[in-house]
């Protein structure tokens, strides 16, 4: 499976969303899954995202407290 060193702490409340992504997305994400590199789809997008948040904005993430998990309320 993936590395979740920077997933939320346990017990950290998920937002539930509706995206729509390409067929061939979802279907390569199934093949993962089948293959027992990823649990799900939902972990395939948080992985993703949290990746492209790290890669792209890692300089500014603290900034935006990203990594600052008690005191956050984004609604």
């Amino acid at each position: 499976m993936s590395d979740n060193s920077s997933a939320l702490p346990k017990g950290e409340k998920m937002k539930n969303i509706t995206i729509n992504i390409p067929d061939i997305y979802d279907k390569n994400i199934q093949k993962l899954i089948n293959l027992k590199l990823l649990a799900s789809r939902s972990e395939a997008i948080r992985t993703a995202l949290r990746e492209f948040l790290n890669k792209e904005y890692s300089k500014n993430l603290d900034l935006l407290g990203y990594f600052n998990f008690e005191d956050k309320k984004i609604e």
